[in-house]
């Protein structure tokens, strides 16, 4: 029986919400159809194709990611800022597998689309904001963007895979990771004059 009041919003949530229980890569469209109530046909009036659909799970994720990782560091600085923003990330991946998972994939987004969605912008202001905190410039910002973004992905990853199998918790060990982080984010080295 077909849901009244199919939209983009619905496919896209009902995709998400599929990506979450059964990964990103094992989402159809079929299976959206069917959580939906509806036949396969009816959702390419609102979405072009399966690669359509995962961009803008991609999209929603990183709205959702970044509004929630906003919230948790308005009015933070320094460690404070820097823990409650990698814990936002790590909680959100533990929460929102799949989704996650879209905004670490390669997607091709509609560049249309893209333009219009404020959550990748929004993310890359608000890490080099909160960066800018520990008074780096560039080039550094961008090196300690990328050294943090491969650390949190790195570790959420490995965690979801279940890859840390030692007695100690991982939350112990992510703690130190965020000790370590903010000590290397005050004491960063200065790059080499002219390099960029």
């Amino acid at each position: 029986m077909a849901r009244a009041g199919l939209t983009t919003e619905r496919v896209t949530i009902a995709g998400a919400e599929l990506a979450d229980e059964v990964g990103l890569e094992q989402v159809t469209m079929s299976q959206v159809a069917r959580r939906l109530g509806v036949k396969d046909a009816s959702l390419y009036t609102h979405v072009r194709s399966l690669e359509d659909l995962r961009g803008r799970i991609a999209l929603l994720a990183a709205d959702e990611k970044t509004i929630r990782i906003a919230e948790a560091t308005v009015g933070r600085a320094g460690k404070d800022a820097l823990v409650a923003f990698a814990s936002t990330w790590r909680e959100y991946a533990h929460t929102h597998p799949g989704r996650y998972m879209a905004t670490q994939t390669p997607i091709q987004i509609d560049p249309e689309l893209a333009k219009t969605a404020p959550g990748p912008r929004r993310a890359v202001e608000l890490t080099y904001g909160m960066l800018r905190g520990y008074g780096l410039a560039e080039p550094d910002l961008t090196d300690a963007v990328r050294l943090l973004r491969s650390t949190f992905h790195g570790f959420v990853a490995l965690e979801a895979a279940g890859s840390f199998g030692h007695e100690r918790s991982p939350q112990h060990s992510w703690d130190r990771t965020l000790d370590a982080l903010h000590t290397l984010l005050e004491n960063w080295p200065t790059s080499a004059e002219g390099d960029s």
